[in-house]
């Protein structure tokens, strides 16, 4: 539990996984257009300690340059009801 617990309040990483959640695979890019206050190398190491816990997958096109999509993997989903009931509760708290 501690463990889980440390890597869903780290900065950020919840609304990384949220938004990976809600919209679908995302590209980096994409993810700093929806926090555009995360430095590139906070959403770097957020990704990777995310791929690392296998929460997500990083899928690279070899094109030039390299396209990365990230993705929730079968373990991120399992997340789903945590971030649809924290997303539920900002809605209710934060309204507007």
């Amino acid at each position: 539990m501690h463990r889980l617990i440390n890597l869903l309040t780290g900065p950020w990483t919840t609304y990384i996984l949220w938004l990976i959640r809600s919209q679908g695979p995302q590209r980096f890019g994409q993810l700093r257009k929806h926090m555009p206050k995360i430095s590139a190398k906070v959403l770097t190491e957020r990704l990777r300690m995310l791929e690392e816990e296998k929460i997500i997958d990083r899928f690279q096109e070899e094109t030039i340059p390299p396209k990365v999509t990230y993705s929730l993997t079968k373990r991120g989903k399992e997340l789903d009801k945590i971030l649809d009931e924290i997303n539920k509760i900002a809605k209710k708290w934060y309204r507007g």
